[in-house]
């Protein structure tokens, strides 16, 4: 591992990020309320729930609502892309969920052709609705499943993960790398034979009210907000502020920096260098208008997000 010298110099470095006046009221859109009305009136045909969340915020975000509208079955916890997550805690952090009452808890990397995990599932729910009540649904052969979450965390990846380890079939959800592909609850998705399984996907909602603005930026930089919503200059900004408060510099060999930095200027500026991104902007001079090639920061900050979401930047565990 390479030491820089700028380390000496750390303490220059912010130990608190600028929110601003940043609202994320705005950040709930119509289609969400009504997904999370369409789950509720859905839940009498459900034998257990499978909340999947992103494994590099386990405990960022996840939504309220979930636990007080639909804990009324058995529940398994996914936190999915934990090939891109730094799970070094993991003991920690299934302590942590214990203290909470959440005791199934799973991780996963639904896009890995054979997850060994994903293949604990169907044991592990079947198991869950054995042991407790299904109540009008006790002669029902069929068992029926609901995949709940947040926004791009995975719950399209985790029913076609499961219908290729069970079924040998292909894709039976859109997966998109925006939050928001799935709008609408949709109808029964069969992925196990033996038992017979069905899953109902369903829209990706955040919680009506986050918690703070820090939790908003954590749900943003993992991609479960709309980019434009909050400004990519701004999740740039803050990736690179917790890329440095973790001590996780592979931003500097990647993007050809001389040694970590603290100004997302500067680093959006050596990006758009090292990536040849420019744009041309019309000058005024005393001899008329020219046109000149500036460092386009925009396609800058796009990578550099782009690559934190792919992995590319190294594991990292923001909570």
């Amino acid at each position: 591992m390479r030491i820089y010298h700028s380390l000496l110099n750390a303490a220059k470095f912010r130990s608190v990020f600028d929110f601003g006046e940043r609202d994320v009221t705005h950040w709930f859109p119509r289609h969400m309320a009504k997904g999370l009305k369409q789950m509720r009136a859905n839940l009498r045909n459900v034998d257990c729930i499978i909340e999947i969340h992103d494994a590099r915020i386990p405990f960022s975000g996840r939504n309220s609502s979930f636990q007080e509208s639909l804990d009324v079955r058995p529940h398994l916890l996914v936190l999915n892309k934990m090939d891109v997550a730094d799970i070094s805690k993991k003991q920690s952090i299934l302590k942590q969920f214990e203290r909470e009452g959440v005791k199934n808890v799973l991780f996963t990397d639904c896009l890995r052709q054979h997850d060994e995990n994903v293949k604990k599932i169907v044991p592990l729910v079947s198991k869950l609705i054995e042991s407790t009540s299904r109540f009008h649904r006790e002669e029902e052969r069929c068992y029926c499943l609901m995949v709940i979450g947040v926004p791009n965390v995975g719950k399209s990846s985790l029913i076609n993960a499961l219908r290729r380890t069970y079924l040998k079939k292909g894709k039976a959800s859109k997966v998109g790398a925006e939050p928001g592909i799935t709008k609408a609850v949709l109808t029964k998705i069969q992925v196990c034979e033996r038992p017979i399984i069905h899953l109902l996907d369903t829209p990706g909602v955040l919680p009506p009210r986050i918690e703070n603005i820090e939790t908003g930026m954590k749900l943003a930089l993992c991609g479960t907000v709309l980019d434009h919503l909050v400004g990519e200059d701004v999740i740039a900004d803050f990736l690179l502020f917790s890329l440095n408060r973790l001590e996780r510099f592979s931003y500097v060999e990647k993007y050809s920096l001389e040694e970590p930095c603290d100004d997302i200027q500067h680093v959006l500026k050596c990006i758009a260098v090292k990536l040849g991104k420019t744009r041309r902007v019309k000058a005024i001079t005393g001899v008329g208008n020219i046109t000149v090639q500036l460092p386009d920061y925009s396609a800058a900050a796009y990578d550099f997000i782009r690559a934190f979401r792919k992995g590319e930047l190294g594991k990292v565990m923001l909570d």
